[in-house]
Order: structure tokens, then C-alpha cells, then sequence
């Protein structure tokens, strides 16, 4: 005779933890790309099985991070913003590299007249870490997200 204890319930099953990997795509220098690379990142993450919260902070890193590269900085050598994200350990670390510019990216002074500048605060304040790295042929600004990063230097 079998109850219905003997069968598993879906309340009873472990979480699942989200698909490790990474990926990343192309997206042209222009205004349109924000919202193209916030849905690609979006989609990306929900069917790796990523929380919603991640999600979310994700869809915020690469909406500012690619908007800035758009507005402050030059394409890549093909014309495109390169958006990278890796999940491990359940962590998700977003990158956005572009040709570089003439300014730095940093949070800008709390003001509240300012109109602009917010956004790497808010980025600041959702990730772990964040960091600017700047290379021969342009410039990587990353955040991790969700958990500890392997950039952690302590």
C-alpha cells in the first residue's frame, strides 16, 4: 500500500542551483543596444535558473553600464559594445567592455541638482564589487553580483 508520503512533493525538493557558464554578445554602439542587452542578459539568466533579484541587479548593472559606454565612450573596432556575464556558484558577474573614452568611469559627488551621474552609485550599491579595467585597445567596467567574485583581492 503506498501513501502519499512515500511520493516526493515539489514543496520537499532541493532548490535547483542556476546553470553555471558564460556568454557574451554584441551589441552596436548606439541608444537601442540599453534595452536589446537588458533583455538578452534578462532572458538569459531566468532560464539559467538564476534568483529573480540577481536578475534584476543584473538588468540594472547592464542598462548603465552599456548606457555609458554609449554616451561616454567610443565603439569597439567593429562598431559594437562587447556584453559578457559569467554565473558561477551562484554569483553572476556582468561586463561591459567599449573602445574606451576620455573620461573615467566613477561615481560622480551626491548632489541634489545633479540631473545625471547616479548610476554607478546605484551600481556600487548593489554589487559586491565593481571595478574599471583599462587595456590597450579600450575598457572593461565589471560588477559582480550575487555572491563573492574571483577579482576579490583582500
Amino acid at each position: 500500500m503506498t501513501t502519499m508520503q512515500d511520493a516526493p512533493t515539489t514543496q520537499d525538493a532541493a532548490p535547483t542551483s542556476p546553470v553555471e557558464g558564460t556568454k557574451s554578445v554584441r551589441v552596436p554602439h548606439a541608444p537601442a543596444s540599453v534595452r536589446q542587452a537588458r533583455r538578452i542578459i534578462s532572458e538569459d539568466l531566468t532560464a539559467r535558473g538564476v534568483g529573480r533579484a540577481v536578475v534584476e541587479e543584473a538588468e540594472a548593472v547592464v542598462s548603465e553600464f552599456v548606457g555609458n559606454a554609449v554616451f561616454h565612450a567610443r565603439p569597439l573596432a567593429d562598431g559594437c559594445v562587447r556584453v559578457r556575464w559569467k554565473v558561477k556558484s551562484g554569483s553572476v558577474e556582468v561586463e561591459v567592455r567599449d573602445g574606451g573614452g576620455d573620461t573615467i568611469a566613477k561615481p560622480v559627488r551626491r548632489s541634489l541638482w545633479a540631473v545625471r551621474g547616479r548610476g554607478l552609485r546605484i551600481v556600487r550599491s548593489m554589487a559586491h564589487e565593481w571595478g574599471v579595467q583599462d587595456e590597450r585597445n579600450g575598457r572593461t567596467v565589471w560588477a559582480a553580483l550575487g555572491g563573492p567574485s574571483r577579482r576579490r583581492r583582500l
